[in-house]
């Protein structure tokens, strides 16, 4: 307690040692720290959840989003390494719409350059979609490290490879049409 009454100070967020993620924990023979959930009720279980329909929609300039691609892409490599259940889907919707955004702002610095004409005076002005791709790199960045940080604290599997791997190569691929 401060001496004006009001409570600062104490442990900082991210402060002391880092987590260690599960298979490391296994590999050196500790016991893991398991969580006991209540049982859930019987409900029939679905492959993948569906795809929302904003991240099919019909865009403007006639390209297709790549959303629903990016969402499937990454439920599926969250099956195959058996997180699934750790995740939020909302996480997984957020990280897709993002990537399908920076590929968008990506295509429209392609096709329009880095320069914009300013709508009053007509001088050249920065392309706003530059400052648009930066806020959706944050918001990929974000999304992912929170996807990867639960599936490194839970996974029990070691696994390589990631759909974030994959994200250079599709915004190439983009640029070229295909």
């Amino acid at each position: 307690m401060a001496k004006d009454g009001t409570a600062r100070g104490g442990a900082r967020p991210g402060s002391g040692p880092k987590r260690k993620p599960l298979t490391d924990k296994i590999k050196e023979g500790k016991s893991a720290k398991i969580i006991d959930l209540p049982d859930a009720p019987n409900l029939e279980g679905e492959d993948m959840p569906p795809v929302k329909d904003y991240m099919k929609e019909h865009q403007k300039n006639g390209i297709e989003l790549c959303a629903e691609e990016i969402f499937t892409e990454t439920w599926e490599w969250l099956k195959k390494i058996g997180c699934t259940e750790f995740v939020n889907v909302q996480l997984i919707n957020q990280y897709a719409m993002s990537v399908a955004r920076q590929i968008q702002c990506e295509r429209c610095i392609s096709e329009y350059g880095f320069l914009a004409k300013h709508p009053t005076t007509g001088n050249a002005i920065a392309s706003p979609y530059v400052s648009m791709l930066q806020q959706f790199t944050k918001q990929v960045n974000q999304a992912w490290y929170q996807i990867y940080q639960i599936v490194r604290e839970n996974c029990s599997v070691e696994f390589q490879g990631t759909p974030q791997d994959d994200v250079m190569e599709r915004l190439l691929r983009s640029k070229k049409g295909n």
